[in-house]
């Protein structure tokens, strides 16, 4: 297993839209490792391959408190989501230390192929099903303060490009 750099807004390869994984073969199920590796390591609770510039539609999660209960999603597709919309405050491995408020529907249904190719549904409440959501905009290229207002997205971009220089110089 391998730690993966995560990419950091705005770096424009965030906004590419993610393939579909032809097959689970080998070489994805190794970046399923990395992945999960790369976000235990970074403490988040979800990571998807754009973040880490492998741009195929492969999702890492785990929203559980003991940390200990991985989700794999690959090829996932929302097939329900809830009326219901909740207003909570989200953060982002490639935003690090941004947190703002976005909605997101309350309940969702995933199917998904899991690490070793086999098709399964996923239904999600609550910080489960914001994660998911959040990393599935990730795969079409979307990063969530492209939710917030246009000054917030500026400053936070602002924000964001003085760190990298910071971090250039050291």
């Amino acid at each position: 297993m391998a730690l993966l750099p995560i990419l950091k807004y705005p770096d424009p390869r965030l906004h590419t839209r993610a393939v579909p994984v032809q097959s689970v073969d080998h070489r994805i199920q190794t970046l399923v490792s990395d992945m999960l590796q790369t976000m235990y390591e970074a403490s988040g609770i979800g990571l998807a391959a754009t973040q880490v510039d492998v741009h195929e539609c492969v999702i890492v999660m785990d929203t559980s408190e003991s940390r200990d209960q991985p989700v794999v999603l690959i090829n996932p597709e929302i097939t329900e989501r809830s009326e219901e919309i909740v207003l909570g405050e989200e953060g982002c491995l490639s935003v690090p230390a941004v947190y703002d408020k976005v909605e997101r529907h309350a309940r969702i249904t995933v199917r998904a192929l899991n690490r070793d190719g086999q098709p399964f549904e996923l239904e999600a409440e609550g910080m489960p099903a914001v994660c998911v959501q959040h990393e599935m905009d990730h795969l079409r290229g979307k990063v969530f303060v492209e939710y917030l207002s246009p000054l917030k997205r500026d400053r936070i971009r602002t924000k964001m490009l003085k760190r990298s220089r910071e971090e250039q110089r050291r």
